[in-house]
């Protein structure tokens, strides 16, 4: 298979390429990425096997070339970082909205199948005490300007299908953690913080509650809507089963770090001004994806936890002076 993969040396793009080609190294791999400050081309370095990587905009109508050669396009690249979409929403409109239209229009002309990588913060923030989850049904109700954008790629997506009979398939998945996470984002920004002998910054008092994913169960989510998803349907994809707030997370951070690398943090949290309409609650019902794909997320938190603690931990070089 020839697969076209936007911003694969981003961090969920460049593990999606690094899960792929370990698990089918005859495929191809043509990664298109902006390079922007949240790209990393070292992200890809010591991949076996046959991967290209062009820098160009999504927006460039060149790449219909790559679209042309392609069986299929993987969908990652996107503006993502809240805050500064709250700044400045203009990059993320014309990456998250006019780049996912230009790839759906090409992808049109050439009838190629189309993953569309999405986010649960499409539909908005639950209460805190709620006992619902968002699932493929739940209405979008976006909070913020960089879940608005996703929000129109995504309606935009489904109208290729709904108009052009467009293979299309999209994924909304939680919050992603794992290797090659750019440190603007809580995790990563948590364990340099605290290898550094530095506080972590927590928005309000912590109490936000979010579904994490480990990265590595959100490729195999891909991996099997790719090969069983079925054309014009939405997955929501999750990998967690309980609530737990930001000060939980860290909490169980810091007592993992205490214990893998015998760090001595005083006082390690530091609580920070709230964030301008920051989503209460995140939950995802990921039932469907099990039923119809066979998706199980194959390890819980306090593992995935570990293993990006070692990770980062054994890879200052990503993260340290930056």
């Amino acid at each position: 298979m020839k697969l076209l993969v936007t911003g694969g040396c981003g961090f969920i793009g460049s593990n999606f390429i690094r899960y792929w080609m370990e698990k089918y190294p005859k495929d191809s791999i043509v990664n298109v990425d902006k390079m922007t400050y949240a790209a990393n081309p070292k992200n890809l370095e010591g991949i076996k096997g046959d991967l290209n990587t062009v820098e160009m905009d999504i927006n460039n109508p060149s790449i219909e070339t790559h679209i042309s050669w392609s069986d299929i396009i993987v969908h990652f690249a996107a503006e993502s970082h809240v805050d500064n979409s709250i700044t400045n929403a203009e990059e993320f409109i014309k990456t998250n909205v006019q780049g996912t239209y230009n790839l759906l229009r090409l992808a049109q002309k050439h009838n190629k199948r189309f993953h569309h990588v999405s986010t649960d913060e499409v539909f908005g923030s639950l209460a805190l005490d709620s006992k619902e989850k968002f699932n493929e049904k739940t209405p979008y109700d976006p909070k913020n300007p960089y879940s608005a954008t996703k929000a129109a790629s995504d309606h935009l997506v489904r109208a290729f299908f709904n108009t052009y009979g467009l293979p299309i398939t999209i994924s909304n998945c939680s919050n992603n953690f794992g290797p090659y996470q750019n440190k603007e984002k809580l995790l990563p920004k948590a364990i340099s913080n605290l290898l550094e002998g530095k506080k972590v910054p927590i928005y309000g008092k912590g109490e936000n509650i979010r579904d994490w994913l480990y990265v590595g169960d959100h490729c195999l989510a891909i991996d099997l809507i790719i090969e069983k998803g079925t054309p014009g349907e939405t997955y929501c994809i999750g990998g967690m089963t309980e609530d737990i707030t930001n000060i939980e997370l860290i909490q169980m951070l810091v007592k993992s770090l205490q214990t893998l690398r015998s760090i001595n943090v005083d006082d390690p949290i530091e609580f920070v001004e709230d964030r301008k309409g920051h989503d209460q609650k995140y939950a995802v019902d990921f039932s469907k994806a099990g039923e119809e794909l066979g998706y199980c997320p194959q390890f819980d938190i306090k593992d995935n936890l570990e293993a990006t603690i070692k990770w980062y931990g054994e890879n200052e070089w990503f993260w340290k002076d930056k």
